[in-house]
């Protein structure tokens, strides 16, 4: 589908600057991460290829500052995906996420760019950082060495193949945890059995039950149906077999 403008890669023209949802379909995400990472890639190269020497201006300060539209545009994707996702809307995680993961590693793995916030970070003690400075720093250096920035050649590649196929696989439990979320169902007619269960929760159960053309109430593994049920529901056995059906999400599945 063509698309002349692409909310996603606007200035948010709303309040406290959200996410316009109303605006953002999901054929706007792949182009808007193509985009994003392009230009993130650019100010990434421009850090490493400075040719000033490394400062915590120009390096770590910059560094930080860096692919702000990428993680605004990812943080708004991945939500959705955790919290209303869809076939589509999968199939973008599992195309996307490996771009997100090579050009993660394109950072980390950057030796000019490393090489850079090595200098600094080795002269910390001459800079006069103040401690919101010093821990940036810090954190910085510790998230290069971390991720395989002092790694030899071979085994900086061997780790590209690990995260890529981590990123996949990540995807695939999510997905696997989310269908068997949404596979559970606790059903009950005798509301007897939720003694201590506030009033509200049992309202909203039994407008779950409703929807779903069923009498009486009707529990899920979802966070607003789970938790109050655990806590206050007073049968122990009811307790156990939905715990039992929340800690074992997914077992099984490949």
């Amino acid at each position: 589908m063509s698309v002349t403008k692409n909310p996603l890669l606007e200035k948010f023209d709303t309040f406290q600057n959200t996410a316009p949802f109303s605006l953002i379909k999901e054929e706007h995400f792949e182009k808007a991460f193509d985009i994003a990472i392009e230009m993130a890639r650019k100010e990434i190269d421009a850090i490493a290829n400075n040719t000033a020497a490394p400062t915590f201006s120009n390096t770590i300060e910059a560094l930080d500052a860096s692919g702000d539209q990428l993680s605004r545009i990812s943080s708004i994707f991945f939500n959705l995906n955790s919290a209303e996702t869809n076939d589509e809307i999968q199939r973008i995680a599992r195309d996307v996420s490996p771009k997100l993961s090579q050009f993660g590693n394109d950072i980390t793995l950057n030796e000019s760019l490393f090489k850079r916030v090595k200098e600094v970070y080795e002269s910390k003690e001459d800079l006069d950082l103040n401690v919101e400075q010093a821990t940036l720093l810090d954190k910085k250096y510790k998230s290069f060495s971390r991720n395989g920035a002092n790694l030899s050649e071979d085994k900086k590649s061997r780790l590209r193949e690990i995260d890529s196929q981590l990123s996949q696989l990540t995807l695939k439990f999510g997905e696997n945890v989310l269908a068997a979320t949404n596979a559970y169902e606790l059903h009950l007619e005798d509301d007897s059995r939720l003694a201590g269960l506030p009033e509200s929760a049992k309202e909203a159960a039994a407008e779950l039950a409703k929807n779903n053309n069923k009498e009486g109430f009707l529990f899920t593994l979802d966070y607003p149906s789970y938790i109050p049920f655990m806590t206050y529901v007073d049968d122990r056995e009811l307790r156990k077999e939905l715990s039992m059906a929340f800690g074992s999400k997914a077992l099984g599945r490949l």
